[in-house]
């Protein structure tokens, strides 16, 4: 019995592919099929023909999908996370680690920085020694002047007696002495200061004989003064100042008239001639 079924797909050369538009019977362009019939072998076949698609355009649809999918799952996966960042904890010895001319003009700051302070110190530490030098060197001019001074002071001599006149020489010879006169004679009246020559020391105070009351002096260098005659002892011990009141003018002992017998006597041996020794020392009896 002979079947009435359309088969779905035709059997022949294009059976498996993709349908496309065909011509017309007699080559002709495709036949206006008029009003779609549903039911038309044509409008069956149709049915299940694949869209048509441009042929340059379906490769680069393809990749593209297929990139888009990956790029979502599996580059994303494959993709190495990336480093985490170091940061330098200074610039500055980055910088001059990778630039040698860098590194080399900070030595060369560093030492001049070193060499300036150095230098520096040097000459606080040359001002300060030279400042203490200084004081040294003045603090010794003071005491050197002082000395200076109290030499000076030492050295310095003074007549006596101040209001006087010459009544006896040295060598001098009169009935009255048993021998040549030994010093020289101020006569003033009695109770007149008599100071004391130059600095030096008392050594010797009190009644002596023909000398009455005496007073003897020594001089730093050892010459001694012997003031003779005083009616009275001012200072009788102890260290004295040149012009310092060490007694009183007298008539004691063997004399004729209240006068200062002055004796001189180096190194405490014999008497010299008072006179010249004074004026030798800046003072003229």
């Amino acid at each position: 019995m002979a079947s009435t079924h359309t088969p779905a797909h035709p059997a022949g050369p294009a059976a498996g592919t993709q349908l496309l538009d065909h011509p017309g019977p007699n080559g002709s362009e495709p036949r206006d099929a008029g009003p779609a019939d549903p039911f038309a072998p044509e409008a069956e076949a149709n049915r299940h023909r694949m869209p048509r698609q441009t042929r340059g355009a379906s490769p680069l649809l393809g990749v593209t999908a297929v990139a888009a999918t990956l790029g979502a799952t599996g580059f994303a996966s494959a993709t190495p996370a990336a480093a985490p960042a170091v940061e330098a904890p200074d610039e500055t010895p980055v910088a001059l680690a990778a630039d040698p001319g860098l590194a080399l003009a900070a030595r060369i700051q560093q030492q001049a920085d070193s060499q300036r302070t150095a230098a520096e110190e040097s000459a606080r530490v040359q001002a300060a020694q030279e400042a203490e030098a200084k004081a040294a060197a003045k603090e010794a001019e003071a005491k050197r002047a002082a000395e200076e001074a109290e030499r000076a002071e030492a050295a310095a001599l003074t007549l006596p007696v101040k209001d006087y006149s010459l009544s006896a020489h040295y060598g001098q010879s009169a009935r009255y002495w048993a021998h040549l006169h030994t010093g020289l004679d101020f006569a003033a009246d009695t109770g007149t200061p008599v100071h004391a020559v130059g600095q030096g020391t008392i050594t010797s105070a009190g009644w002596s004989g023909a000398y009455g009351y005496r007073i003897v002096e020594t001089l730093p260098d050892g010459t001694e003064i012997w003031y003779c005659h005083l009616s009275s002892i001012i200072k009788g011990s102890g260290q004295v100042t040149s012009g310092q009141q060490i007694g009183k003018v007298g008539a004691t002992g063997n004399v004729t008239g209240p006068h200062l017998h002055l004796e001189v006597r180096p190194g405490g041996g014999a008497p010299v001639d008072p006179e010249p020794w004074l004026q030798q020392r800046g003072l003229n009896p």
